[in-house]
């Protein structure tokens, strides 16, 4: 992931209008030269949040919420500290400038790719809505029960059949082959995508990044579906088709509906059911569910064709998803029956009873194996619960792991001291070394250090007090990490000067590639407003605490060395036992 120049995101800054960027999300109101609005972060009848003209920050005078645009991105919309700054440059049209390494490829920005991407779905529309053509194209969506709302809301298109009228439109709009290449248009001389109905795949703020071409003639070459191939934006493995359209919803009611095929979610989205997503198919893995559970879900239906492949997925997905403690839950579908098919034919009300008829995962899994597994034999028994159990031990959550056991014992009608799952006793955790965990996300100096920036970004202008609790107690010598300690300086700084210490300006000051990544790291999980100072003032008794006993490992350290002189380790004692009477408290100022 690469980091962007100063001098593009001095850019952004200055283009910026909050009014606008929540507008959208607020409905706001002049009142003299400010505008005022019903808070988002608390329940409230009268106005409190208040934006000055011309001002980068919005304040709440009921619950004392305070940030700037990509604060309001981050806390409203749950995304990144990255997503947020692309969404601005996109939204403010400022291409931000990449500063990647030399050993890096290079090519067109993802701004660029973007456009090409945007023009490309307003040309397909207009040939299936405007073109002789696409009237083929359209009978065949009216007939599967698509409407013309429908295709508008969601921008389906027609990729024509005639032969280089897709890259002749594109050439006049100076979008050059190495653009459609990097985009995914254009493969080999040719266009990608041919005589196909085509449907944007969208990235989590509402870009698009890719489509999706369904064949709708039989004498089409290739498969039902087709997708944009790999690039610097369409990231298979990553990407939750229907995201852009459901994030809100999941992050307020912290649940998601998975679906398998696209338009079952754009189905699903059209006809209430906005908390649905797909992913490619049935390929579904841990990057797709992290997106979700960066989302703070806590319940997922999974509502997966009725098929093999499709039931085959749903204990894959649910095994993902339980092992980080989620709940699952299975919408069970009959073996020809998709969402599509059920709300064209019987509904939304016959889709809620689907809903509400969902099975717990571990219910479901055992229902699944016992199909495949002779369980009226001692081995085929002994096979399914050592199965099932296996899979329930490798979770990582010990309490899911009990119950789990506990269950499987149940509807199996097996003994709990049999499956392992003593009445009593939790289950000692046994934790797997992952080898794709680097050392940056394990290092418990990092760990620590980000939690005390990720207080101050984002709760020190509201809470001054953060500020001078930290001043009061801390200085560059309690961090460890480089790119840490820089940042606290030059924050302290920045609060020194009475500078603007919005998210955007803190990284626009940060010089090192490095320093902008861990901004970026700190800035991935969220802070409980309610509790700001007591947390605060634990995380730097932590640092104080460690910076306390690390002084007193390098006095033993100089102890046992051998290279000091009698007269030295007496003195080295003495400030051994010294320093030991005096475990540091963190000071709070009045």
């Amino acid at each position: 992931m690469g980091t962007f120049s100063r001098e593009s995101l001095e850019l952004l800054r200055s283009r910026i209008d909050l009014v606008e960027v929540l507008s959208p999300y607020l409905k706001l109101q002049r009142s003299g030269a400010a505008y005022k609005g019903l808070c988002p972060f608390h329940d409230e009848k009268t106005p409190s949040l208040i934006i000055q003209r011309g001002d980068s920050h919005y304040h709440c005078f009921g619950c004392g919420a305070h940030g700037d645009a990509i604060q309001f991105l981050m806390t409203h919309l749950k995304m990144s500290f990255l997503e947020a700054v692309e969404n601005l440059a996109d939204r403010f049209h400022v291409q931000l400038e990449e500063v990647e390494g030399d050993d890096r490829p290079k090519g067109p920005s993802k701004a660029v790719l973007k456009d090409a991407l945007e023009r490309a779905c307003q040309f397909y529309q207009f040939c299936l809505l405007h073109t002789l053509e696409g009237h083929a194209a359209l009978d065949y969506l009216y007939s599967r029960g698509v409407t013309l709302d429908f295709i508008q809301q969601f921008q389906i298109g027609l990729a024509p059949k005639a032969p280089q009228l897709f890259l002749k439109t594109m050439w006049e709009q100076k979008i050059s082959n190495a653009v459609l290449e990097n985009a995914g248009l254009y493969a080999r001389g040719r266009e990608f995508f041919s005589d196909r109905i085509t449907i944007p795949i969208r990235d989590a703020v509402g870009a698009v990044i890719g489509f999706s071409a369904r064949k709708y003639k039989t004498d089409t070459f290739g498969g039902k579906y087709i997708n944009t191939p790999e690039t610097p934006l369409f990231k298979k493995s990553k990407v939750l088709f229907g995201l852009s359209f459901s994030r809100k919803v999941i992050a307020k009611e912290r649940k998601a509906l998975v679906v398998e095929g696209q338009l079952d979610a754009l189905r699903l989205i059209y006809s209430g059911f906005n908390w649905a997503v797909a992913g490619q198919g049935t390929a579904f893995g841990e990057d797709q569910a992290k997106e979700l559970i960066h989302l703070g879900v806590r319940q997922v239906y999974l509502a997966l064709d009725g098929d093999t492949a499709g039931q085959e997925a749903a204990v894959k997905i649910g095994n993902i998803f339980q092992k980080e403690g989620i709940e699952v839950l299975v919408v069970q579908l009959p073996e020809k029956s998709d969402p599509d098919v059920i709300l064209q034919e019987k509904g939304p009300a016959e889709w809620q009873k689907k809903l509400d008829g969902a099975v717990d995962y571990l219910t479901f899994l055992v229902d699944h194996m016992s199909k495949s597994i002779n369980i009226q034999s001692p081995a085929g028994k002994n096979e399914l619960v050592q199965s099932i159990a296996k899979r329930i031990r490798d979770w990582d959550h010990p309490l899911m792991v009990h119950e789990s056991l506990r269950k499987l014992a149940r509807l199996t009608q097996t003994p709990d001291s049999i499956i392992g799952a003593p009445e009593q006793n939790v289950p000692q955790i046994y934790i797997k070394r992952s080898a794709s965990v680097t050392f940056s996300q394990v290092d418990p100096d990092r760990i620590l250090e980000a939690d005390l920036l990720r207080w101050l970004f984002l709760m020190g202008e509201s809470c001054p007090r953060l500020v001078a609790i930290a001043e009061a107690n801390l200085t560059s010598e309690h961090f460890r990490v480089v790119a840490a300690k820089c940042l606290y300086e030059k924050y302290l700084l920045a609060t020194k000067e009475n500078r603007p210490r919005d998210l955007l300006t803190l990284a626009i000051d940060l010089e090192q590639a490095e320093q902008q990544l861990f901004m970026a790291e700190i800035l991935q999980k969220r802070v409980n407003r309610e509790k700001a100072e007591s947390c605060f003032i634990e995380t730097v008794q932590r640092l104080l605490e460690r910076h306390w006993m690390n002084k007193r490992e390098e006095i033993k350290l100089k102890i046992y060395s051998g290279t000091c002189s009698e007269e030295q380790v007496l003195d080295l004692a003495r400030e051994f036992d010294q320093l030991k009477k005096l475990r540091p408290q963190a000071l709070i100022p009045e």
